[in-house]
């Protein structure tokens, strides 16, 4: 059975987009994860120290610092692949 030229773009197409998808996917999971931890940490912590709802909302400024220093590393590196 003789393979169509179509068969081959399309497969190099579906694997590149494939590792776009995982790429995208890992920073989704590496943001979610920094910015749950610190929340549930904040939590826990005021339930520790009956400090409720100080440490939470720290929680909550830490993870979203956390997400900001993740995205501008991720664009860092995007900018470096562009360039060169």
């Amino acid at each position: 059975m003789k393979k169509h030229p179509d068969d081959e773009r399309y497969q190099d197409q579906f694997g590149s987009s494939l590792r776009a998808l995982s790429d995208y996917l890992g920073l989704g999971i590496q943001i979610a994860a920094g910015f749950v931890f610190f929340v549930f940490a904040g939590y826990w912590a005021d339930g520790q120290f009956g400090t409720s709802p100080f440490l939470l909302i720290a929680g909550v400024f830490m993870g979203m610092a956390g997400m900001v220093l993740v995205l501008m590393k991720t664009l860092k590196i995007a900018n470096r692949k562009k360039q060169g």
